[in-house]
């Protein structure tokens, strides 16, 4: 092929092989009336059209279109998307491509179909990530984050089983208690029940405290009691045990004299009572309830009491062996023990008691002469280190004779108090003065047995809430 023809393929432009047969077209001729207008862009692949309706807002956005970009590089004159106009620039990581018309500022929204998310554009092979940009030091630890609710902002599960979803207390009504006395009963009466105030505030803090006798005491619980003769130390304690005795009748209770002088005890309980120290002791066949029943005595309330030495014909001394030996048998078959001490706090009786006790009552007279013998005993037992029993000790001021001053009763409670003891006043009572048995609560007066329930609700605090029977209580 000579440089002519060459020259003719350049001009024509020619890109075939030169042993081919084939031609170029001839050129058609332009038309008279002017240049071809171009052809209108070819819209991004991601690109989806704007729902476009029908009226002046279609034509709005047909105005404000972006013309379209002619490519003079390419053959042809082809026509390729204009750049982005908005966003990162163009091939950097966080370029997400052109953006579309309908999005850009100034045109209408057009909606998204579900699921669509713009496309991001693939890093360019070769090219490594920017370096992370450091924050700094942190100023708080990191917390690791919690997945699912919080648990303290959660409702609590369902119960397990469908019984417990029914509340009974939500079905049914809340029912007042009767009032027992008082003008509260008399208007329950005079209604015929239509009226009911229920219990007036007196009546629920005696609820309370019997609330408190009743709670729960595992193995054996033994209360001391302790006072100068003459207080009325007999007296309290028979009125205690009684007060346990009708209050907690799943328990045997028992009442023990261990007064060497001649204790009283058997009288105000059971005066017929046969049994001692002795005949327990020394009995053989204590196999049941009923074999000890027979060695001691009880009362209307449900007291037993264990009688001491009571005809002087036939002195016999209480000695800690045979105390220890009766005892050990009453802890077979009584859970509460109320021990009647001797006013001598030096024998030897009196210190095998105290090596056993749970609690403590120290009995006084509002009058300055018991109250200063009430003192001495509890300072006789801080110097022998009985601290713990001093912490589970309640005074009693015990006005036998209903002479007592209400002011001196005032400041001896007050005094007793300051030391951190449990303070009862126990107002006069002529049914309790003369003597006698005390066989049921009921014969003392209200105030008096309000005050005795009291005795017995501040020793219950003490209950021992496990089975330690085997303790050393000294």
């Amino acid at each position: 092929m000579t440089d002519h023809d060459d020259a003719l393929r350049r001009e024509l432009g020619w890109t075939g092989p030169e042993d081919s047969d084939h031609e170029p077209p001839a050129a058609k001729p332009e038309p008279a009336h002017g240049p071809k207008p171009p052809a209108p862009s070819r819209p991004p692949v991601d690109f989806v059209p704007p729902d476009r309706g029908q009226g002046p807002s279609a034509e709005a956005d047909d105005e404000h279109a972006a013309p379209p970009f002619v490519d003079p590089g390419r053959p042809g004159g082809s026509f390729r998307p204009p750049p982005p106009r908005y966003g990162p620039p163009p091939g950097s990581l966080r370029d997400t491509g052109p953006l579309p018309i309908a999005n850009r500022p100034g045109r209408s929204p057009w909606r998204q179909p579900p699921g669509w998310q713009p496309p991001r554009a693939p890093r360019p092979v070769g090219q490594t990530p920017p370096p992370a940009q450091s924050l700094g030091p942190l100023t708080q630890p990191w917390k690791a984050p919690l997945y699912g609710p919080d648990p303290a902002s959660a409702p609590p599960p369902p119960p397990a089983s469908y019984a417990d979803r029914i509340r009974v207390d939500e079905l049914v009504p809340a029912r007042r208690v009767p009032p027992g006395r008082g003008w509260r009963l008399a208007l329950f009466r005079a209604t015929f029940g239509l009226v009911n105030l229920g219990q007036s505030p007196d009546e629920i803090r005696q609820a309370e405290l019997e609330s408190k006798i009743k709670s729960l005491l595992r193995g054996h619980y033994k209360i001391g009691v302790m006072g100068k003769g003459g207080v009325g130390k007999t007296t309290v304690s028979a009125s205690v045990g009684s007060v346990f005795a009708e209050l907690r009748q799943d328990d045997r209770v028992v009442a023990v004299d261990a007064d060497t002088a001649f204790g009283k005890l058997g009288s105000r309980v059971d005066p017929k009572a046969q049994g001692s120290y002795w005949e327990l002791a020394s009995d053989q066949h204590l196999e049941t309830f009923a074999d000890v029943r027979n060695r001691v005595g009880n009362n209307a309330a449900g007291l037993f009491v264990l009688a001491g030495e009571a005809t002087p014909a036939r002195r016999r001394v209480l000695d800690p062996a045979i105390y220890r030996e009766a005892t050990s048998r009453l802890d077979r078959y009584f859970t509460i023990s109320i021990i009647d001490c001797s006013s001598t706090m030096d024998t030897p009786v009196t210190q095998e008691v105290l090596r056993d006790l749970d609690a403590l009552i120290v009995v006084s007279s509002p009058w300055v002469d018991g109250a200063a013998a009430a003192g001495q005993t509890m300072d006789w037992l801080a110097a022998r280190g009985l601290t713990n029993l001093l912490q589970r000790t309640v005074i009693v001021l015990n006005d036998s004779d209903g002479h007592a001053d209400r002011r001196t009763r005032s400041i001896l409670a007050q005094q007793f108090a300051s030391q951190g003891q449990k303070v009862v006043e126990v107002p006069f009572d002529g049914h309790l003065r003369p003597g006698g048995v005390i066989d049921h609560t009921s014969q003392m007066s209200p105030p008096t047995r309000r005050r005795f329930v009291e005795i017995a609700a501040a020793l219950a605090e003490y209950f021992p809430t496990r089975d330690d029977r085997s303790r050393e209580r000294y």
